[in-house]
């Protein structure tokens, strides 16, 4: 048998997948969005692997009782038996719940329960994303879109406040079922920012990883001239930087852009 001649072997487009950066995602079992807006940020460079943990309510009762169970933890152990480069606990409300010593602790306890150290592997949470993504778009004060019922709302205003975005202005659409967070049409969620958005506002932040965000993003910036930041994205951002890969395509906004994390992949 001779050897292949690779000159004449045609373009293999996704050939690139088991070579790819792989980004480990805990996620609620009843939300849906997260990974399919991952997914369409993402170049053939980077694969995102999911593991889940039950959310019985959108409340804080319901999201407290989520962190507490022992659920979390083998959700994050099953992931982590994938070769992972970052894993991320992809909730907001959830890792800025209790404020932001909360947040630091769920990530010391994500990196023990995963054995991802730095440099070989890093891990990150939602919130800790947020604030990152923020200051990377040098944000100061900004507008906060939510679904959430009000006592969750006050919960983000404290921890952003706390990590240097106070929070100008605020939506609570008071929802407190995972599926109904999903099913808000894009274009409310665009109206919404547009809407709450203030001059004083140097950024605009959408919180929630089950709430449609990514694909209003880029026409936001325009509409509002200035940064727009969302949950999905800044922890899919996070993850391509604490994986050292440019693997976003382009589109996606200001965070991206300026930070060299779009990549040339297809």
């Amino acid at each position: 048998m001779s050897a292949p001649d690779t000159a004449t072997r045609p373009h293999l487009p996704l050939g690139a997948l088991n070579r790819a950066s792989r980004i480990g995602l805990v996620y609620m079992a009843s939300s849906t969005l997260m990974e399919a807006e991952m997914y369409a940020m993402a170049t053939p460079d980077v694969t995102v692997h999911t593991s889940r943990v039950t959310l019985p309510k959108v409340t804080v009762d319901g999201i407290d009782a989520m962190m507490r169970s022992p659920e979390l933890r083998q959700a994050v152990e099953l992931v982590a038996q994938a070769p992972l480069d970052v894993l991320v606990f992809g909730g907001t409300s959830a890792s800025f719940l209790h404020g932001t010593a909360w947040d630091r602790k769920l990530t010391a306890e994500l990196t023990a329960w995963t054995g991802l150290t730095p440099p070989a592997g890093h891990c990150t949470t939602t919130s800790t994303a947020s604030v990152a993504a923020l200051d990377a778009v040098d944000a100061g004060p900004i507008t906060l879109v939510t679904p959430y019922r009000q006592e969750v709302v006050d919960r983000a205003v404290r921890f952003f406040g706390d990590n240097g975005h106070p929070v100008l202005t605020s939506t609570a659409l008071g929802i407190t079922s995972d599926h109904e967070l999903a099913e808000v049409p894009l274009e409310r969620v665009y109206d919404l920012a547009v809407e709450a958005d203030t001059p004083e506002a140097t950024a605009v932040f959408i919180s929630c990883t089950n709430f449609a965000s990514v694909g209003a993003i880029a026409a936001l910036e325009d509409a509002l001239g200035k940064p727009v930041v969302s949950a999905v994205q800044a922890s899919f951002w996070h993850c391509l930087r604490l994986a050292g890969v440019a693997g976003a395509r382009p589109g996606f906004g200001t965070l991206f852009e300026r930070t060299g994390t779009v990549g040339t992949g297809t």
